[in-house]
């Protein structure tokens, strides 16, 4: 394994990359080279499209592409287009569709929409000093130079809402903030957000170099350290609930309604105090809310970076979704800070993106972060209503038999075989195999 640097890779071909990377790293195997070109789309013009959403690339990788429908949603009716290669999500999305279909389906309330860049940088001066300039004449010349940046955004009727001068000395010597907060209406916003930030940091630097009240000690100590949105937005949240009464809580398993709903505020109670818990029931929450984000082209690294920066927002790390039972009425919610897009990147160049904005009615980005928070709602709520019940693994190993037995190499009838063979039974890794192999002797 005694593999040697490449100079120039990135100006190979495509060709010419797989050419070194298969010499290089796998022995020749011309079978390597089969693999990645089974997944070319056949359409070059798609296929170099696809391409140009990245760098180096040699081939495409696939995910699976499901929908889960029946999703009542204020109202409305959606099928919920999901991207995702774990066994069960869009099977628990769609088996929680189906049981609030009938009980009011989930409603949502956008809360807020602001989202947060800042310019951090250094400056070894007077703290009032530098208040009073900000206050006084920094702020207006920050907006001013901004202003060809967010003519077209605030012709759509977002821009920036406000920008402040944020203290941080008492956390790192010098360090102070210009934070700002924006509305990016139905873009995601990084790159005008990131473009303003810049600029932000130019005109600091201009400014402080102006500024009469600073010694040249003072304007010689500034440093702009760096100009980048924040992708924690706690600002930018969304509600998703769904209720009824306790009584209407009837579950297939024979579960009484009343005991189900003890014990699924107990499960979401736990969550909230005890953090190795937390992280998997929010993992679960985000099984929801990731497939549809990669469905709809958004950042998923994004979402799942500041829906567990909020989690952890009280120095504990804690649920994202919460519980009552109150006065007869079981309630079941998820707060979700989250910050999408439906116009900019891949929403304009994607088909399957174009294909999913479309199955959702072309929703604002307010509508998107509805749909967003409801499938994680719904993935939550079966997670947890199969762990107070039958228990996680009877469904998930279910969903799981077609993948050990394409493994295994099973043919079309023995999965139907094993299908209606664990009709009745749990699935086990080790039955599976068992009772293969049995089959495979006869």
């Amino acid at each position: 394994m005694n593999h040697q640097p490449i100079e120039g890779f990135s100006k190979l071909n495509k060709q010419g990359k797989i050419d070194w990377l298969v010499n290089e790293y796998l022995d020749g195997n011309q079978e390597y080279q089969d693999i990645l070109k089974q997944y070319w789309n056949e359409n070059a013009d798609l296929q170099k499209l696809h391409e140009e959403f990245s760098e180096n690339t040699i081939s495409n990788f696939y995910m699976p592409y499901g929908i889960a429908p029946n999703f009542l949603i204020d109202g409305k009716l959606y099928a919920l287009p999901m991207a995702v290669e774990e066994s069960s999500v869009v099977a628990a999305a769609s088996k929680s569709a189906k049981f609030w279909l009938d009980k009011g389906g989930f409603k949502t309330t956008i809360i807020n929409t602001e989202k947060l860049g800042h310019t951090h940088f250094i400056f070894n001066g007077e703290p009032h000093k530098l208040q009073h300039f900000f206050n006084f004449k920094l702020k207006k010349k920050l907006l001013e130079a901004t202003e060809e940046i967010t003519a077209n955004m605030r012709k759509r009727g977002g821009g920036i809402l406000n920008i402040h001068l944020i203290d941080k000395t008492a956390d790192l010597p010098h360090y102070y903030q210009l934070k700002a907060s924006f509305d990016t209406v139905d873009s995601m916003g990084a790159n005008f957000i990131n473009s303003c930030l810049e600029q932000f940091g130019k005109t600091l630097r201009e400014e402080v170099a102006k500024e009469e009240d600073f010694t040249q000690e003072e304007k010689d100590s500034l440093q702009i350290v760096m100009n980048i949105l924040s992708n924690y937005t706690p600002d930018c949240i969304v509600r998703a609930e769904v209720s009824c009464p306790i009584e209407d809580l009837k579950d297939d398993s024979g579960i009484a309604p009343e005991e189900f709903a003890w014990k699924f505020k107990q499960a979401v109670t736990i969550a909230e105090i005890e953090p190795f818990r937390a992280t998997t029931h929010n993992k679960g929450v985000m099984n929801g809310v990731d497939a549809v984000v990669i469905a709809t082209g958004n950042d998923f690294r994004a979402t799942e970076a500041c829906a567990h920066a909020y989690a952890a927002r009280d120095e504990q790390y804690k649920s994202l979704t919460h519980c009552t039972t109150d006065n007869g009425i079981f309630r079941f919610w998820i707060d979700l800070p989250i910050s999408v897009g439906v116009v900019g990147g891949l929403t304009n160049l994607h088909p399957l993106v174009k294909f999913s904005l479309a199955l959702l009615g072309k929703p604002s980005a307010q509508g998107l972060m509805s749909v967003l928070a409801v499938s994680g709602l719904a993935q939550n709520f079966a997670a947890l209503r199969s762990l107070v019940t039958t228990g996680i693994q009877k469904g998930h190993m279910k969903m799981h038999l077609l993948n050990i037995l394409n493994q295994m190499g099973a043919t079309e009838d023995e999965k139907q075989y094993f299908v209606n063979y664990f009709k009745n039974r749990t699935v086990t890794h080790h039955e599976v195999i068992s009772e293969f192999n049995r089959v495979r002797g006869q």
